[in-house]
């Protein structure tokens, strides 16, 4: 595993802390994930691929209360209620279960990232979340137990414990469900001779019409085109991991594009159709297009929104930040390289 690779881990020991800061990024996945096998353990029915990011951190701090009778969470100063909240109280029942420990928890988390809109919030908070509670509440757990763990809070979570590129296995949800929990994990992927970058396009930072999890029932109940393109995703991932060994930065490109602009047609052929896609997404792939036109290797990625993430060389960043600005003028451009794994942290890092 390299430095960049590496994740920071609980110190060894069940003994319970008083409070635990971590930090984690997002990530962007080349090969998708979308639609689950297992809807109580977060098992996908496909593996997926992802690059964290070195932008958009999530800081999150897990203080044990034991005279509390409920958890108390916010989120960049403000009080979380309603699904976030029992989504967070869910997952720290999952962590408290494991440690025997009942303490309620008081959680802040601040987070770089817009939440809700397709820019990977969930991923980098419940990872955040997964290696600050394991501290906080004394578990013993090494790098591919935290994975699962953190799969429990947000499937693409799992990926954000490591850094630069990571392969989420879908696992085996045809197992007793214990034995299924354990094959579904997240790990480091090597990649050889290549320095990428992404440039993140936010057509709409605002929070989805419809969530990721709403729109991937959908898709796998009713779409079509759903089963071919998870088969076809599959076969994506093997050419991906061939690719990435081999230093071949337009293959993990044409890759990632087609299995991520493939995701989208699952989306428009469902019934009723969910469409992410606006008219300013459609401009900033058309300028992608025409920056290979004119010769610069850059990918269009997105996820489960109308954001464009843009794959490309890190010395042509750039340009390819300036072409897709220029494009979409009404859009924010961020670039990020290959991000860290999550990580404890002494001290506020916000």
């Amino acid at each position: 595993m390299s430095e960049q690779q590496a994740t920071v881990l609980p110190e060894r020991g069940h003994q319970a802390v008083d409070e635990a800061t971590a930090v984690a990024h997002p990530n962007i996945a080349l090969i998708k994930y979308w639609g689950k096998s297992d809807e109580k353990l977060f098992l996908p029915r496909t593996s997926s691929l992802s690059m964290t990011l070195d932008i958009f951190p999530t800081t999150t701090r897990v203080g044990l209360d034991a005279g509390a009778r409920e958890d108390a969470v916010t989120f960049n100063g403000a009080a979380a209620t309603g699904d976030a909240l029992r989504r967070i109280s869910a997952f720290l029942d999952l962590v408290r279960e494991r440690a025997g420990v009942t303490h309620r928890a008081v959680v802040d988390t601040e987070n770089a990232v817009p939440t809700g809109a397709g820019l990977a919030s969930s991923a980098s908070g419940f990872a955040a979340l997964a290696v600050a509670a394991a501290r906080a509440y004394g578990l013993d757990l090494d790098a591919t137990a935290l994975s699962r763990l953190a799969r429990r809070g947000s499937g693409s979570a799992s990926r954000s414990l490591f850094g630069g590129f990571a392969v989420w296995h879908a696992g085996d949800h045809r197992r007793p469900a214990a034995e299924a929990d354990l094959t579904s994990y997240a790990e480091p992927v090597p990649a050889r001779g290549i320095d990428p970058a992404l440039v993140v396009a936010v057509v709409n930072a605002g929070p989805k019409d419809i969530s990721s999890r709403a729109a991937m029932r959908h898709t796998v109940d009713t779409s079509p085109l759903y089963e071919p393109w998870a088969r076809s995703s599959r076969a994506d991932l093997t050419t991906m991991h061939a690719a990435l060994a081999q230093g071949d930065f337009t293959a993990v490109g044409e890759i990632a594009e087609h299995n991520a602009l493939g995701m989208h047609a699952t989306m428009l052929a469902a019934r009723p159709a969910v469409r992410y896609l606006s008219p300013a997404t459609l401009t900033v792939l058309d300028s992608v297009q025409q920056l290979r036109r004119d010769g610069i290797a850059a990918y269009a990625t997105m996820d489960a929104g109308p954001n464009v993430k843009v794959l490309c060389p890190r010395a042509d960043a750039a340009t390819v930040a300036s072409v897709v600005g220029e494009a979409a003028p009404a859009c924010q451009v961020h670039v990020a390289g290959p991000g860290p794994g999550a990580r404890l942290i002494e001290g506020p890092q916000r």
